[in-house]
């Protein structure tokens, strides 16, 4: 109860703040904590465009998923109660079914396919957000999805015996994709996985270890598969009606500050993730590694689920797409 409230006075503050003097004011939600490293980004990016634009660009912050959970927060960008926002792939793909071909389970196995790939889709992707209305500032990444859960998981069958969450929201193809592999999901929003972790609503929460330590929910759940299931993929978007009223004067030196930001962040977040593991590890966590042939079971699994499910997950050409520009990178690059 307690939250709901918080979360309806923080709701009506970003409906009814004020514009600050004169300045255009750009309001941005993320469930990103306070404190978090994608939270200190976005306000250094602010800091950084208030200075680049003499004052006349103000960002001001929602962070902890104080706007909503992030289908939440597209909602809000359409109807202006937001102008931007930084999203991972539950948000993203609400404006873009798209962007989610570089999250499919097991389709890219390392940072420099990763890099490789979305340079290379990245173009035709941003197109496409703006012919939907909203332009991507930056790409962004949390580290790979693997599975915390409450009870120690090393094989797919493992995982199938126990409630795992997914986002909440109206898209129930990622849940139907769960199901249609065998496993138990529960659609919840973010702000309530511990509380389901604690309740035993859910077991298993599929998130990277950044985001495990920043929420702490690794407290509860203690056991980590150590099996890379998919890239957390994010970006920063604002809304093109925003966007536009910015002076064309200012757009490339804000562009170009928040490419920086992102680019900045990727680096910093990629070496923190085995930090994020060792800080949990020594407060409990337990790591299971998977060896190769289980491996092979897993993405099976993968298989199983997703690719029955292709066209109501992601369009079948952008996801042949990259795995095309995968296999392009592969052997382009086969030591990575």
């Amino acid at each position: 109860m307690k939250w709901f409230v918080m979360t309806c006075l923080a709701a009506a503050a970003i409906i009814s703040a004020p514009e600050l003097g004169s300045a255009q004011v750009i309001k941005l939600g993320t469930i990103a904590p306070r404190g978090s490293v994608w939270f200190d980004a976005l306000q250094d990016m602010g800091a950084a465009w208030k200075a680049e634009s003499g004052g006349s660009i103000e960002l001001v912050i929602y962070p902890g998923g104080v706007a909503g959970d992030e289908p939440d927060m597209v909602r809000k960008m359409r109807i202006g109660q937001l102008q931007a926002a930084a999203l991972s792939e539950a948000g993203l793909h609400q404006i873009l079914p798209e962007v989610r071909a570089l999250m499919m389970p097991m389709v890219l196995h390392s940072y420099a396919e990763l890099d490789c790939v979305r340079d290379r889709v990245a173009p035709e992707l941003e197109r496409l957000f703006e012919a939907k209305g909203f332009k991507i500032l930056n790409w962004g990444d949390a580290g790979w999805i693997r599975f915390f859960t409450t009870k120690p998981v090393i094989r797919p069958d493992e995982l199938k015996k126990l409630k795992i969450f997914v986002w909440a929201g109206d898209d129930t193809a990622v849940a139907d994709a769960w199901k249609d592999a065998g496993y138990q999901p529960v659609p919840l929003a973010v702000p309530d996985i511990l509380t389901g972790l604690e309740s035993g609503l859910i077991d298993a929460v599929p998130t990277t270890p950044i985001a495990a330590l920043s929420y702490q929910w690794f407290g509860v759940a203690s056991h980590m598969t150590d099996i890379k299931w998919a890239p957390l993929v994010g970006a920063t978007v604002i809304t093109m009606r925003a966007w536009n009223v910015i002076p064309d004067r200012l757009k490339p030196q804000l562009l170009q500050v928040a490419q920086s930001a992102g680019a900045g962040l990727r680096q910093q977040v990629r070496p923190f993730e085995d930090t994020a593991i060792k800080a949990m590890v020594s407060h409990g966590l337990t790591v299971h590694q998977v060896p190769p042939e289980i491996q092979t079971a897993w993405e099976t699994s993968a298989t199983a689920g997703w690719r029955n499910r292709i066209g109501s997950l992601v369009p079948p050409a952008m996801l042949a797409k990259v795995e095309r520009f995968r296999d392009e990178c592969r052997a382009a690059q086969p030591a990575q």
